[in-house]
C-alpha cells in the first residue's frame, strides 16, 4: 500500500504540479528557455528592454530587475527564427540585349541579422526583400547579350547580390547566397522557332558527315582500284618477258620443245568446244571398203499393194 501511494505521490508531483509551478515561474518572468537558433525580443511600453540571441537559460530578475516581474503581463516577447532560410523566385521577366523575352529563376538564402530592425524598420521583411530581389534582377540584367545570359550564371548571381544586399541589411534580414538556377525563352513561338532551326540544323550536320564519309569512301576506293590497276599493268607487262625468258631457255633442248607445243596443242583443243573426229591411217581394207560402200546401188522402197 506504500508503495502504491509513493507511486500516485510521484505521478502527480512530477506530472501536474511541477509543470504548474515551471509554468508560474515562467509567467512571472523568474526564468526563459532560449533555444538553439531562436532569439526573445522583451518589448515594453514601446521600449525594447532585452534583446537574448544566444541559447540557453536566462533569469529575468537579473536581466531585467523588477520589470521582469511583469514583462509578460503587459509586455510582449517576440519569438525569432534565426536559423537560414531561402526562396525561389520563377521567371523573373528581362529582355537580351537583342530583345529576346526572357525569364530567370533566382534562387537566393536569407536570414536575420538584426533583431530588432527586423521587428520595426519593415513590416514585411521578407515580402520586401523578395521584391527587392525581383527588381534587381531586372534591372541588372536586363540588356545582357543572350549569349552571356546562357553561359555566365556566376557573374549575374554576383551583380544581383551585389545590388541586394547593402539595401536588405537596413531592414535587418541578411542576405546569403544568390544563384541563377534557370535561364529559359518566355515566348513559346520563339521557342519553336528554335527547335526547328536546332532541328534543320542537325539535319545538314547530318547530311554533311554522311557526305563526307561517302567522299572519303571514294577517295580510298578510287586509290585502291588505281594502285591495284598500276600492279596489274606492270605485272602483264613482266608476262611476256618471263614466258619469253622460259620459251628460251626450253628452245635450247628441240625435244623437250616439241612436246612442249604437242601438250600446248593438245590442252587447246581439249578446251575448245568443237567436235573432234580421230581418223585412222588409210589401209589396204579400209579402201576396198569404202569402194564397195560407194558402188552399192541404192535400194528401193517396197511397192505398196493395189486395192
Amino acid at each position: 500500500m506504500s508503495f502504491l501511494l509513493a507511486a500516485f505521490s510521484t505521478f502527480i508531483g512530477m506530472f501536474i504540479i511541477v509543470p504548474i509551478l515551471f509554468g508560474f515561474m515562467r509567467a512571472f518572468g523568474f526564468y526563459t528557455i532560449v533555444e538553439e537558433g531562436r532569439c526573445h525580443v522583451y518589448v515594453l511600453f514601446g521600449k525594447v528592454l532585452a534583446v537574448l540571441d544566444e541559447p540557453g537559460i536566462y533569469f529575468l530578475w537579473v536581466k531585467l530587475g523588477p520589470l521582469g516581474l511583469i514583462v509578460n503581463w503587459l509586455g510582449k516577447c517576440h519569438v525569432l527564427d534565426l536559423r537560414l532560410d531561402q526562396t525561389y523566385l520563377r521567371s523573373q521577366a528581362v529582355n537580351s540585349e537583342e530583345g529576346a523575352p526572357m525569364g530567370i529563376g533566382i534562387w537566393y538564402e536569407m536570414f536575420i541579422s538584426d533583431p530588432v530592425s527586423y521587428l520595426f524598420k519593415n513590416a514585411d521583411p521578407r515580402g520586401s526583400l523578395s521584391a527587392n530581389v525581383s527588381s534587381a534582377t531586372v534591372r541588372t540584367l536586363s540588356n545582357l547579350p543572350l549569349g552571356q545570359m546562357l553561359e555566365d550564371r556566376h557573374a549575374m548571381s554576383l551583380a544581383v547580390r551585389q545590388e541586394v544586399s547593402p539595401k536588405s541589411t537596413e531592414w535587418g534580414y541578411k542576405l546569403g547566397s544568390i544563384y541563377i538556377r534557370k535561364v529559359h525563352f518566355r515566348d513559346t513561338g520563339m521557342i519553336r522557332q528554335i527547335e526547328a532551326k536546332v532541328v534543320n540544323r542537325l539535319r545538314q550536320v547530318t547530311s554533311a558527315i554522311k557526305q563526307d564519309g561517302a567522299n572519303q569512301v571514294s577517295i580510298i576506293t578510287s586509290t585502291a582500284e588505281r594502285q591495284a590497276a598500276i600492279e596489274f599493268a606492270k605485272a602483264a607487262a613482266m608476262r611476256p618477258r618471263i614466258v619469253g625468258e622460259a620459251l628460251q631457255k626450253i628452245s635450247t633442248d628441240r625435244e623437250i620443245l616439241d612436246a612442249m607445243f604437242e601438250i600446248l596443242e593438245m590442252q587447246s583443243v581439249l578446251e575448245g568446244q568443237a567436235r573432234v573426229t580421230f581418223v585412222p591411217q588409210r589401209s589396204e581394207l579400209l579402201s576396198q571398203l569404202l569402194v564397195a560402200d560407194t558402188q552399192q546401188p541404192p535400194t528401193k522402197p517396197p511397192a505398196t499393194p493395189k486395192k
